[in-house]
């Protein structure tokens, strides 16, 4: 058998495993990241990144992702968003088990949105046969036929050029990424504070994509051009115990220059901060102190209210911006459900972006 081969029944009534991961719960924390982290490595300050052995996973964390959204349109100006993401769960700590024995679980979304739609799936995965992973050299993820690969031109600093494919019943999507600057990690030196009571994630990012390529809405296909950003993150225990979920943007600027920001909604009020890129690649980590987030407009779905717009405002640089989504109804209707879709922004600066809300 092929070691990507398709999933045995076995092997997915193991993968199924995945379904016991919490939905999200006010009070709880978001999908159950604030869950106790015994017997998992912890992140601590002070980390040294190695590239391209960080790229790869990191199997003795409980947590982490690789996750890209793009910000497209065709040759008209239309407008789309896209999203790929592939998560890694381990089941317990301890030794790595073979086979069906692996304690890793692996979930990928996948999504497409135009102002009139927004499209999305997932798939489910268990470690130890071949069906979904990482490697760092050569770089590919994958799980099942979605693919996020290098080529034999893949720089280890930039993770450029990649590959991307998904394929659901009613979208799909190919695109190549390019850049020609390294990642940025984020932080203090790649080190994420998520709380002031030690909680943190290992975080960087490749916000300089360069994409092209082609979307298809129900076999439709239409040519695309944009920019893609990665976002790479672990952690044990991202969460405090009374933080039910995060904001999170990361914006393009038309003149070149990006910005994450995350407001994580606590018992107590809110944790925030994120991370100024400069054009050429240099960047500069902004602490709670001095960002103002916004809501400005909701929608709601089901008995959900979602903040979709907000006002940005950042003194020390100069941002007073208003953000507006491309489409408001971008849910993730999947196992562990969010809101995550484009969005444009203007004010004292202009561009566009991405939005995730997660934990209402």
């Amino acid at each position: 058998m092929s070691a990507r081969a398709t999933i045995t029944r076995r092997g997915l009534i193991g993968g199924l495993g995945f379904l016991a991961l919490p939905r999200a719960a006010h009070g709880q924390g978001f999908a159950g990241l604030s869950d106790s982290a015994d017997g998992f490595t912890p992140v601590t300050p002070g980390k040294t990144f190695t590239f391209p052995a960080d790229h790869g996973p990191h199997n003795d964390f409980r947590i982490e992702w690789w996750y890209v959204t793009a910000n497209l349109s065709d040759s008209s100006g239309k407008a789309y968003g896209l999203q790929w993401t592939l998560f890694r769960s381990a089941a317990r700590p301890g030794p790595q088990g073979e086979g069906f024995d692996n304690q890793q679980l692996w979930m990928a979304h996948a999504a497409a949105t135009r102002a009139d739609s927004h499209r999305s799936t997932e798939k489910f995965a268990r470690g130890g046969i071949g069906q979904a992973g990482v490697e760092a050299t050569p770089f590919q993820a994958w799980i099942d036929d979605w693919q996020l690969r290098g080529t034999a031109t893949t720089d280890d600093q930039s993770l450029a050029p990649l590959d991307m494919t998904a394929t659901a019943s009613d979208f799909s999507y190919a695109l190549h990424l390019e850049a020609d600057r390294p990642v940025v990690l984020q932080g203090i030196g790649g080190y994420s504070r998520k709380s002031e009571r030690g909680q943190a994630s290992y975080y960087y990012s490749q916000p300089f994509y360069r994409a092209r390529g082609r979307l298809s809405f129900d076999d439709t296909p239409v040519e695309v051009t944009g920019v893609a950003w990665l976002d790479r993150e672990w952690s044990s225990q991202p969460l405090a115990s009374d933080q039910s979920g995060w904001d999170w943007f990361a914006l393009h600027f038309n003149d070149g220059e990006k910005l994450m920001l995350y407001r994580m909604r606590q018992g107590d009020g809110n944790y925030t901060s994120g991370t100024w890129v400069m054009a050429d690649g240099t960047s500069r980590a902004l602490g709670p102190e001095g960002i103002v987030m916004t809501p400005t407009e909701t929608v709601t779905i089901g008995e959900r209210k979602l903040p979709v717009g907000w006002r940005v405002e950042i003194a020390s640089l100069g941002i007073a911006i208003d953000s507006t989504p491309l489409n408001p109804k971008a849910w993730m209707g999947t196992r562990v459900p969010y809101w995550e879709g484009p969005i444009s922004f203007k004010g004292s600066h202009t561009g566009v972006g991405y939005l995730e809300l997660t934990g209402y």
